[in-house]
C-alpha cells in the first residue's frame, strides 16, 4: 500500500518538493508517533528507552450490511457526563443556527451581545422606576421591541433557508439495501456499512467505497465541481475482487467485508485502507472512493459501501467553522457606544453635584418648590442622576440601529439588481447571501483568490466543411494548410497530426453515433479534437490497439509502451507498431530543456521552431514540441527488457522506470510545435491591473503545481516582465538571515526591525510551494510542534552551540518568523501560493488578518476553497457552475471573476461612503437634539425637566429627521459608477479608514455640541425679555420648547442637505417632507380637540398656534437656523477650493472624464477584439496535475471490447468541455 509523500518537517536536511501538496492537517495519532519515533532517533541528547509499544489498530472500521456493528460499546463516545452515543455520524447534515425551541434565547442572546441592546434594556428597567423616571417606559420599549423584532425577522429568514436547503439535500433519495433487496430512501436515514446503488448524474450521498459498476471491470466517472469547481470527468475504480464477486443484488447481500480505515479527515487527496474479505486482505486507496458531493456521470449503475456519513464525509470536513463576521464599522460603532455611555455618566454625574448643590442652598429654601417629599439633598442628586440617564439616552438612539439594517438591506438588493453584474450566458445573476457585510466591500486590502477566480478556456478557431467529423464551430483562415492536408503531398504536415491523434492518454466512449473524449488534462483533449478537425480522428482503443481514421480510411496500431506524463518528465511518449511492420515512438513536451536537448543532431527545422516558440511565448501561449523516432526490432527487444525489469521493481519504480524512459527518448527527430491559447475570462487582467490601482493586493492560493500556477500568473498579468521572482529557497534564506540578526542582537527581543527584505529598486513577486510555507512558517500538527519546540528548547539550554538558524526555539520566533513572512510578502507586487492544502489557503488568510489587521476578501468556486471563503472578512463564490458548495458558504456570489472590479470598487465604495456619511449625520443630529436638555439643566434647577415636548422627543427620531439621511445611506454617490471604475484611487479611503474613525466621531460631537448651543441660547435670548404685538410677553416654557423644537428641525434637514451629493426627486421631496410633517403634527398634537380627548397625554393646548404666530419669533427660528448652517458652509467651501480631496478633484472634472470615456469606447470598437502583451518567458505545457491515464490503458481493466461493426458516427465529434479553472 502506498502512501502519499509528504513534505519534509522543518529542520530536515532535504528541501521541500514543490510537487508535493503538503498534507498535514488531519494526521492521525499513528501517523505523529511514527515521526516523533523518527525525531527521538535523530536527537542528540539522550532519551529514555521506550519499549516497543503495539501497533495501533486503525481507529475506523466498518462491517458491510452490518449496522448494528457500529453501535458497539467499544464504539461509543461520551457526550455529556455519562450519555455516550456512536461516534459514526449520521448521514443527516444540519447547517442551520435554530430550531424551534432555541430560536427565541438564542437570538436574544446573540443580539444583547451588541452593546447597544444591552444598553437600551437597562433603560427600559429605569424608566419602569416611577422614582427616576422622566419618560414615559413605552418611548424606549417600541423601539426596542422593533429593532429585536426587525433583526430577529431577517435571521429567522436566513436560518429558513438554511432549513430548506438541510431539507432538500437530506431528502435526496437513494437505493439501499436493506434485508437482501434494494429499496429507495433518503439520504438522511443512510448509516455506515450500507451497501447503496447510484444511477448515472447521481450525486454521491456519502464516502462510498467503490464495490462495483455497469462499466467493465468496474470504472466510474465522476464530475468533481462540487469539490474543487472543475468540470472535467475524473475516473474511480473498484478492486477486482469486489468486481467479480458483486455485480448480482444477492452477491451483494452475502457481503460481510470488514473495512479498516483512516479516521475522518479533511484531505481531498488521501485514503488509506484495508478490505478483509474472506480472510484475505485487500488494499484501499483514493482511486476506489466516491466522495460526497461529487457526480456520477457515464456510468449507468454503480455499488458502493459507507464508509463516512454526513459530517465525517470529506466535503464537510473541509468546510471549516462558520464565523460569525462583523464588520469594522459595527466594531468601531461598538466602542463608540461605550465612549457615549462614559460620557453620558460623566454628563449625568456633573448634572446630579448640580442639583445636590441646587437643592442645598436654593431648592430646599424656596417654599414653593416642596413637593411633600422629604428627601435629602444627597438622594435627589442621586434620582436625578438616574434621570439625566433616561432624558440623555438619545445620544445613542436606538432607531440608529433600525436605519443602518434598512440601509443594509438596500444595498444588498442593489448588487442583486445589477444588470452589469448579470451573466446572461448562463442566467446567472450576482447575489448579497448576506446583508450586514456591504460597507466592508468598500474597505478590501486583500484579496485571496483560487485559481478558479478566473476560467480558462482551450480554443483554437477554425473553420472549413469539407471534413464531415469536423466542428461545425471550428473556424481556421490558413487555406495553405488545409490543401496541403486535403492533398497528402507534405508528409511532414500528415505526420504532425498523426502524432496528435495516437500519442495522448484520451479515453473515448461511443454514446450512439456520437463519440466523447475524456482526458486528463483541458489541453489533451483540445489537441485531440484539433487532430480531428483536420481529419484525423480517434476512434477507439484497447489494450493494445489504437484506431484512428486518417482522412478517408481507418487504421489500427499496435501500441507497444506507453511512457506517461509526469511533473519530472515533462512529456510523453507512445511505442506503436505500424500496420507494415514498421515500429516508430510518438513524444510530445515542453520545449525548453526537455524536447530539445534529446533531439538528434541531424533533426531539422530547429532554428525555424525555436523562432516559431518564441513568438508563442511572448503571446502567454502554451507551447508544444512533437517528435519522432523510428526504432528496429533488436533495439525495442532489449529496451522491453529492460521496461519489464523496471516495471515490477519493489523500490523506487518510478525513477527506475524514468531511467528506462531517457534509454529510448533520445536522437528524436522534430515535427513541428503546438500552441495553445489559455483564454482567461473575459476582464480578467483588466480587473486584475484596476484593483491594483486601488492598492487592492491580490493573492493566489491554488493546489496547482509551481509552473501552472507561475504561467498563471502570467497568463492574467499579476506577474509580469518587470517583476523579480522569489521562489521559497530564496525566502527561506531571507527570514533565517533576520532570524539570525534577531538573535546575535541584544535588544531584539525588545524591538522591531523595519529593515526592507528587498532592498534593490524594481518590483518583486512571490512564487512559493505549500511545502516551503510549512518550512518557513512552521505550520505542523500542534501535538508535533509542542514536541519538537520542547526538544529544541531543551538542546538549546544544554547545549554551547548556537541554535540551527533554520528551526524556531520557541513560540515567539515562530511568530516572529511568520510576521516577518507577511512582512515580506507585502513588500511583492504580486504574491502566489501553489500546491497548498484547503488548510493551508485558511491558515494564510488568518495570518494576513492577524499581522495586517487587514481587511480580506477569498473568492473561490470549490469545497477546497470554503475554508478560506469562512476565514476571510468577505467570501465570495464563483456561481454558474454545478459546483455550488463554494457559494452556499459564501457572503456574495457571482458568475465571473470580472465582477469583483464592480463589487469593489462601485457598490463596496458607495456602501462605505454612505454608511459613513450616515453614521456622522446621525450622531450629530442626535447630539445636537440631545445636549439642548444640558444646557437647559442649568435654568431648571437640574431637575431633569426636558427641554420639549415628550411627543416631540418620542417622533424626532422616528418622523422628523430619519428619512432623509436614510435616503442619503442608501441612494447618494459622490461620482457616478463608470468614474468610480475609470478612478480606482477612490476606494483609498476606504481602505485607511477616513470617513469614519473617532476624528469623525468628536467633530460630529463638536459640531453637535456648537448646533445644540445655538438652538438653545438664540432662542432663550429672544425670549429674556420681549413683548408679543397683543402686549403679552410669550415668554413661557411651552412657546420656547416649540421655538427651539422648529428651529432644530428645520437645521438637520438642511443639515442633509449639505451633505447630499446626489440630489433626485426623492431627496427633495423627503427634506421638505420631514419638515411639513413635524408642523402637521406638531399642530395637530397642540390642538385642543386632541386635548380633551387625552388631556393628561397632550399637555401643549395650543402652544404651537400661541407661539408661531409671531413674526419675531420665526425671525428668530431663521436667525437660529443661519447661525447655524453659516459655518458648515464656509468650512465646506474652503475644503473644496484649499484643501480639495480626491473626490472633490475627480468630481470638478467629470465631464471631462465623461468625454473621456466616450472616446476610448469609440476607440475599442476600431481595435481587434483581442490583444497580447509581451514577455520572453517560454509558456510550458500544462498537463494534468497527476498521471494521466497510461496505467488504465496498460492494465486493459477499463478498455471496452472494439466493436466488430463500427455504427456510422454522426457528422461532428463533440468533446466534453475540459474547463480548466484559474
Amino acid at each position: 500500500m502506498s502512501v502519499r509523500a509528504r513534505a519534509p518537517s522543518q529542520g530536515s536536511l532535504e528541501e521541500p518538493d514543490d510537487e508535493v501538496v503538503p498534507y498535514s492537517d488531519d494526521e492521525t495519532d499513528e501517523e505523529l508517533q511514527s515521526e516523533d519515533d523518527l525525531d527521538r532517533s535523530e536527537d542528540q541528547l539522550p532519551e529514555p528507552e521506550i519499549g516497543p509499544a503495539p501497533a495501533a489498530e486503525p481507529g475506523w472500521s466498518i462491517r458491510a450490511n452490518d449496522r448494528e456493528y457500529c453501535n458497539q460499546p467499544q464504539f461509543k463516545k461520551k457526550v455529556f457526563l455519562c450519555i455516550k452515543k456512536s461516534k459514526y455520524s449520521g448521514n443527516a447534515i444540519k447547517t442551520y443556527k435554530y430550531n424551534f425551541f432555541t430560536f427565541v434565547p438564542r437570538n436574544l442572546c446573540e443580539q444583547f451581545k451588541r452593546a447597544a441592546n444591552l444598553y437600551f434594556l437597562c433603560l427600559l428597567i429605569l424608566q419602569i422606576i416611577p422614582q427616576i423616571s422622566t419618560l414615559p417606559w413605552y418611548t424606549t420599549l417600541v423601539p426596542l421591541v422593533l429593532v429585536l423584532g426587525i433583526t430577529a425577522i431577517k435571521d429567522l429568514v436566513d436560518d429558513l433557508a438554511r432549513h430548506r436547503m438541510d431539507k432538500e439535500i437530506n431528502n435526496r433519495r437513494c437505493d439501499v439495501l436493506l434485508n437482501g433487496r434494494f429499496v429507495e430512501t433518503r439520504w438522511m436515514n443512510l448509516q455506515v456499512g450500507d451497501v447503496v446503488r447510484l444511477k448515472k448524474n447521481d450525486f454521491i450521498p456519502a464516502d462510498i467505497l467503490l464495490l462495483s459498476s455497469s462499466n467493465p471491470n468496474s470504472l466510474c466517472y465522476v464530475e468533481t465541481a462540487e469539490l474543487d469547481g472543475e468540470t472535467n470527468l475524473k475516473f474511480k475504480m473498484g478492486l477486482k475482487i469486489t468486481d467479480e464477486r458483486l455485480q448480482e443484488e444477492d452477491q451483494l447481500a452475502r457481503f460481510n467485508a470488514l473495512i479498516l480505515c483512516e479516521e475522518p479527515n479533511n484531505r481531498l487527496d488521501k485514503f488509506v485502507g484495508t478490505m478483509i474479505w474472506d480472510s484475505e486482505r485487500y488494499p484501499l486507496d483514493l482511486d476506489n472512493m466516491l466522495l460526497r458531493g461529487c457526480k456520477i456521470r457515464n456510468t449507468d449503475v454503480c455499488h458502493g459501501l459507507v464508509i463516512f456519513a454526513g459530517n465525517d464525509t470529506k466535503i464537510m470536513r473541509n468546510g471549516g467553522k462558520t464565523r460569525f463576521k462583523r464588520t469594522r464599522i459595527d466594531k468601531l460603532m461598538n466602542y463608540m457606544v461605550y465612549t457615549i455611555f462614559v460620557l453620558l455618566v460623566l454628563l449625568c454625574a456633573g448634572l446630579a453635584i448640580g442639583h445636590t448643590y441646587w437643592y442645598e442652598s436654593i431648592g430646599s429654601k424656596a417654599w414653593y418648590l416642596y413637593d411633600g417629599l422629604n428627601y435629602s439633598s444627597s438622594y435627589r442628586g442621586f434620582l436625578s442622576f438616574w434621570g439625566y440617564i433616561i432624558i440623555l439616552n438619545t445620544m445613542v438612539p436606538i432607531s440608529l440601529y433600525v436605519s443602518v439594517e434598512v440601509i443594509r438591506l438596500g444595498q444588498s438588493k442593489f448588487i442583486n439588481w445589477d444588470l452589469q453584474m448579470y451573466y446572461a450566458d448562463k442566467d446567472t445573476p450576482a447575489k448579497a447571501r448576506t446583508t450586514t457585510l456591504n460597507e466592508q466591500l468598500g474597505q478590501i486590502e486583500y484579496i485571496f483568490s483560487d485559481k478558479t477566480g478566473t476560467l480558462t478556456q482551450n480554443i483554437m478557431p477554425v473553420d472549413f466543411s469539407w471534413n464531415k467529423y469536423a466542428d461545425k464551430k471550428f473556424q481556421f483562415e490558413d487555406h495553405f494548410l488545409v490543401s496541403c492536408i486535403r492533398s497528402k503531398k507534405d508528409p511532414q504536415i500528415l505526420e504532425f497530426f498523426k502524432l496528435l491523434s495516437l500519442c495522448h492518454t484520451v479515453m473515448v466512449e461511443q454514446k450512439g453515433d456520437e463519440l466523447v473524449y475524456q482526458a486528463a488534462s483541458p489541453d489533451e483533449g483540445a489537441l485531440v479534437t484539433a487532430a480531428c478537425n483536420f481529419g484525423f480522428v480517434f476512434l477507439s482503443r484497447t489494450q493494445d490497439t489504437i484506431t484512428i481514421m486518417e482522412m478517408d480510411h481507418e487504421e489500427t496500431y499496435e501500441m507497444l509502451a506507453l511512457l506517461d506524463f509526469n511533473s519530472d518528465r515533462k512529456r510523453m511518449s507512445i511505442i506503436l507498431r505500424f500496420p507494415d511492420g514498421k515500429i516508430r515512438l510518438y513524444c510530445k513536451g515542453g520545449a525548453d530543456t526537455v524536447i530539445y536537448q534529446r533531439l538528434d543532431a541531424n533533426s531539422k527545422d530547429k532554428e525555424t521552431t525555436q523562432e516559431a516558440l518564441d513568438t508563442f511565448a511572448n503571446e502567454t501561449l502554451r507551447t508544444l514540441c512533437l517528435c519522432y523516432k523510428d526504432i528496429s526490432q533488436a533495439e525495442y527487444d532489449a529496451w522491453a527488457q529492460k521496461h519489464q525489469v523496471a516495471s515490477v521493481s519493489m523500490g523506487n519504480r518510478e525513477e527506475v522506470l524514468d531511467t528506462v524512459y531517457e534509454e529510448i527518448e533520445k536522437n528524436l527527430l522534430l515535427i513541428g510545435a503546438t500552441a495553445i491559447e489559455d483564454k482567461l475570462q473575459d476582464g480578467v487582467p483588466e480587473t486584475i491591473a484596476k484593483l491594483a490601482k486601488a492598492d487592492i493586493k491580490i493573492w493566489v492560493l491554488t493546489g496547482d503545481k509551481k509552473e501552472t500556477a507561475e504561467n498563471i500568473g502570467y497568463s492574467c498579468q499579476l506577474l509580469t516582465d518587470d517583476m523579480k521572482i522569489h521562489y521559497g529557497e530564496d525566502v527561506n534564506v531571507q527570514l533565517r538571515n533576520r532570524q539570525t540578526q534577531r538573535r546575535n542582537d541584544p535588544q531584539g527581543r525588545n524591538k522591531k526591525l523595519k529593515e526592507l527584505f528587498f532592498t534593490e529598486p524594481g518590483k518583486n513577486a512571490l512564487v512559493i510551494t505549500g511545502g516551503w510555507l510549512n518550512e518557513i512558517l512552521y505550520e505542523k500538527k500542534k501535538k508535533r510542534r509542542r514536541l519538537r519546540l520542547k526538544k529544541l528548547r531543551k538542546r538549546y539550554t544544554n547545549s554551547s552551540n548556537p541554535p540551527d538558524s533554520s528551526q524556531p526555539v520557541d513560540d515567539w520566533e515562530k511568530e516572529k518568523r511568520q510576521e516577518d513572512f507577511v512582512d515580506m510578502a507585502c513588500e511583492c507586487s504580486a504574491v502566489i501560493c501553489c500546491r497548498v492544502t484547503p488548510k493551508q489557503k485558511a491558515n494564510v488568510v488568518s495570518l494576513v488578518k492577524r499581522c495586517k489587521k487587514a481587511v480580506t476578501l477569498s473568492i473561490g468556486d470549490g469545497a477546497n476553497d470554503v475554508n478560506m471563503i469562512k476565514t476571510a472578512d468577505i467570501g465570495v463564490g464563483i456561481s454558474g457552475q454545478e459546483g455550488m458548495q463554494a457559494v452556499m458558504s459564501s457572503d456574495y456570489a457571482f458568475a465571473q471573476f470580472r465582477y469583483l472590479e464592480r463589487l469593489l470598487l462601485v457598490h463596496g465604495r458607495w456602501s462605505y461612503i454612505r454608511m459613513c456619511k450616515f453614521l456622522r449625520y446621525f450622531f450629530y443630529k442626535n447630539f445636537a437634539f440631545t445636549l439642548v436638555h444640558f444646557w437647559f439643566s442649568f435654568f431648571n434647577g437640574f431637575s431633569s425637566q426636558t427641554a420639549y415636548e415628550d411627543w416631540f422627543i418620542a417622533l424626532y427620531n422616528v418622523c422628523y429627521s430619519s428619512l432623509p439621511v436614510l435616503l442619503v445611506g442608501l441612494l447618494d454617490q459622490d461620482v457616478n459608477d463608470k468614474i468610480s471604475l475609470r478612478c480606482p484611487k477612490l476606494y483609498l479611503p476606504g481602505q485607511q479608514g477616513s470617513l469614519f474613525n473617532y476624528r469623525n466621531f468628536f467633530i460630529s460631537l463638536f459640531h453637535g455640541i456648537f448646533t445644540s448651543l445655538m438652538t438653545f441660547f438664540i432662542p432663550y435670548g429672544a425670549f429674556l425679555q420681549t413683548m408679543g404685538q397683543d402686549g403679552e410677553a410669550p415668554s413661557d416654557y411651552q412657546s420656547f420648547a416649540v421655538v427651539a423644537a422648529s428651529s432644530l428641525i428645520i437645521t438637520v434637514n438642511l443639515q442633509i442637505s449639505l451633505n447630499t451629493s446626489y440630489w433626485t426627486f426623492v431627496n427633495f421631496f423627503a427634506v421638505l417632507g420631514s419638515i411639513a410633517i413635524y408642523f402637521g403634527i406638531m399642530f395637530d398634537i397642540h390642538s385642543a380637540g386632541i386635548h380633551v380627548i387625552f388631556p393628561t397625554t397632550f399637555t401643549f393646548t395650543g402652544a404651537a398656534s400661541n407661539a408661531l404666530r409671531q413674526p419675531y419669533l420665526w425671525l428668530t427660528i431663521i436667525l437660529t437656523v443661519g447661525i447655524c448652517l453659516l459655518p458648515v458652509i464656509c468650512i465646506q467651501f474652503l475644503c473644496q477650493t484649499i484643501w480639495p480631496s480626491a473626490g472633490d478633484k475627480v468630481h470638478r472634472n467629470r465631464k471631462k472624464y465623461e468625454l473621456e470615456d466616450e472616446e476610448d469606447e469609440r476607440k475599442k470598437k476600431k481595435q481587434p477584439a483581442f490583444q497580447r502583451g509581451g514577455r520572453s518567458r517560454r509558456s510550458a505545457y500544462a498537463f494534468s496535475h497527476s498521471r494521466g491515464y497510461a496505467d488504465l490503458i496498460a492494465s486493459g481493466r477499463s478498455i471496452r471490447q472494439r466493436p466488430r461493426v463500427r455504427p456510422e458516427l454522426r457528422e461532428s465529434i463533440r468533446e466534453v468541455p475540459q474547463d480548466e479553472n484559474i
